[in-house]
């Protein structure tokens, strides 16, 4: 799996061997379990939630209790497709500026009874301002969103 850059987002995709349903509530519901570990902006990460619902937060929490809430749900479409945003600066700490933020949408095509196409696009990735190329790059490094996706199927397909 690769990702392929435009010229102001990435896409990337994979296919998981469970139904579109499953692939959906577990990609949401279980985002702390296959997370990248050392991709959070908070430090000693013991808990990821992912509110299902538009308006709501993916949000990091450390054992002390410390809170980064990170992203914003712009769309739930179950079992099919959800947007998220990526409230991340260019210097990986929280965007409080939504004009500055870029989002990604992730779709849960099914290819069977128990086989589904997981589409994400991470766009926009302009907003984030002058030398936004890094974070387009970075994202769609095999360190970027591939590695997370195969973490994805990796845990879900077990």
């Amino acid at each position: 799996m690769t990702a392929q850059a435009t010229d102001t987002a990435v896409q990337t995709s994979i296919v998981v061997d469970v139904p579109q349903e499953k692939a959906f509530r577990y990609f949401t519901e279980k985002i702390g379990e296959w997370w990248v570990p050392e991709h959070h902006l908070l430090q000693g990460v013991t808990e990821m939630v992912f509110e299902p619902r538009v308006g709501g937060h993916i949000i990091d929490r450390a054992a002390d209790g410390t809170e980064s809430r990170w992203s914003r749900v712009l769309a739930y479409e179950p079992p099919s497709r959800v947007v998220f945003s990526w409230d991340v600066s260019l210097q990986w700490q929280i965007e409080t500026d939504p004009a500055k933020t870029s989002e990604i949408e992730v779709r849960f095509i099914p290819e069977g009874d128990n086989r589904t196409l997981v589409e994400l696009e991470h766009r926009n990735l302009d907003r984030h301002g002058e030398g936004w190329e890094g974070m387009r790059n970075a994202v769609g490094s095999d360190g970027g969103w591939p590695i997370g996706l195969r973490r994805f199927a990796e845990r879900v397909n077990a």
